[in-house]
């Protein structure tokens, strides 16, 4: 390269090093105490748009069967294509007698390329078809297990003994009702326990998780959490969400549940807290199968939840677009005039309280409305997020009411 040359690059670099950027226009900055930091006046600006209007409160509505049509096929709209019909093929794993009770672990089809594992625990005291429920698992950052979050296995893997301690006050539901004469289902929800992650490096781990240490589960696990976006992202490309597989394996736990020879098809409830009660939600709004439906530690309005309530959800709980005509409460309002309950955890650190609050008040609301204001119960502890055994205990007597009667 001639002499010239690098003298003309030195004096182009130099005069580069020399000049300033431009100044960016003045602009004063605020905290703002919200998960989105300066871009959440922004944010508050595109949620202040009045009401939704798919709200059953909505005044145009005046009929509920012609509400719940609009706003329901709205909903699984955005959730996302419903799966093609399956015949469930159950089998039948493992049998064990409990007792009370005999737990049959099963295999079942929810969409033509998922076999869901789940355990079905059957009441050894019955007469006839009785009621059941569908038992529906949290998710609590934790991976490893889904359908063994809500039972006691009587020998539970020492993460499980700490997670029912930490999220259902130690007494694990499914055992509970069962033992009350329920027949109790409950699966792995996608992508959990037996459906869970599991990167090329920890092939070498293996499957069995009794042979995991709480140290194993603790690193696995770790790698299951920091993988929520890629599967979003994986399932955006299938043209898929992750919210609308989880609302269709539960749909179809009824249609198994349904067929059981133990079960009464029309005194089916459901129950869930957290991601449970997420699950609850939906299943009681979009299935009409679901007699009783019981939300726990998962109802607020949104707005409200858009400052400060962000970072503690997983992907899941988002479904693309829905708020834009609905809000959760107007969702699972789906299911009136059919009965409903509602537990919230006044210390609850996932949602803001006025947000829970509102929640309730839109409840009662749309019940009135709807002429069946007698069939929701809302109803306030003083606890932080959890399904303690008082909240159990309330909402088995009300099960008992509404699938007993």
């Amino acid at each position: 390269m001639a002499p010239t040359q690098f003298s003309r690059r030195g004096l182009l670099l130099s005069a580069l090093q020399e000049a300033a950027p431009p100044s960016d226009e003045a602009r004063p900055l605020h905290p703002t105490g919200a998960d989105s930091g300066s871009l959440y006046p922004t944010l508050e600006q595109l949620a202040a748009r009045g009401d939704y209007p798919l709200s059953f409160l909505n005044s145009r509505f005046t009929s509920v069967d012609a509400w719940r049509s609009e706003a329901r096929a709205a909903v699984m709209a955005a959730l996302g294509p419903a799966p093609a019909p399956v015949d469930p093929r159950p089998e039948v794993v493992d049998r064990r007698d409990m007792g009370d009770y005999t737990r049959e672990k099963i295999l079942f089809s929810t969409r033509p390329e998922f076999r869901v594992p789940a355990y079905v625990l059957v009441p050894k005291r019955r007469q006839g078809r009785g009621p059941a429920i569908v038992d529906l698992h949290s998710h609590g950052g934790m991976f490893l297990f889904g359908k063994e979050k809500v039972m006691e296995l009587g020998r539970n893997h020492p993460a499980m003994t700490v997670y029912h301690q930490e999220n259902y006050a130690g007494r694990p539901t499914a055992t509970e009702l069962v033992r009350r004469g329920y027949v109790v289902t409950t699966i792995d929800a996608f992508p959990f326990g037996e459906r869970r992650y599991i990167s090329d490096d920890d092939l070498k781990s293996g499957w069995d998780r009794s042979k995991y240490s709480l140290q194993d589960v603790q690193r696995l696990n770790a790698k299951c959490r920091a993988k929520e976006s890629t599967l979003v992202k994986s399932l955006t490309y299938t043209g898929l969400t992750w919210p609308g597989i989880t609302a269709w394996d539960d749909i179809r736990t009824v249609d198994y549940l349904c067929n059981r020879p133990e079960v009464d098809p029309k005194r089916i409830g459901c129950l869930g807290v957290s991601f449970g009660g997420w699950r609850s939600l939906f299943l009681s709004a979009l299935d009409d199968r679901i007699a009783a439906g019981c939300v726990a530690g998962f109802m607020s309005t949104v707005k409200p939840m858009i400052r400060a309530h962000m970072d503690t959800h997983s992907f899941v709980h988002f479904v693309p677009a829905l708020h834009r005509s609905m809000d959760l409460p107007d969702v699972v309002a789906l299911r009136a005039p059919k009965p409903l309950l509602v537990l919230q955890c006044k210390r609850d650190g996932l949602f803001p309280l006025s947000g829970m609050e509102d929640a309730v008040r839109k409840l009662e609301a749309i019940y009135k409305k709807a002429g069946a204001a007698g069939q929701f119960t809302g109803t306030f502890y003083d606890v932080p997020h959890i399904l303690n055994v008082a909240m159990q205990d309330d909402a088995f007597a009300w099960f008992d009411r509404v699938l007993r009667a």
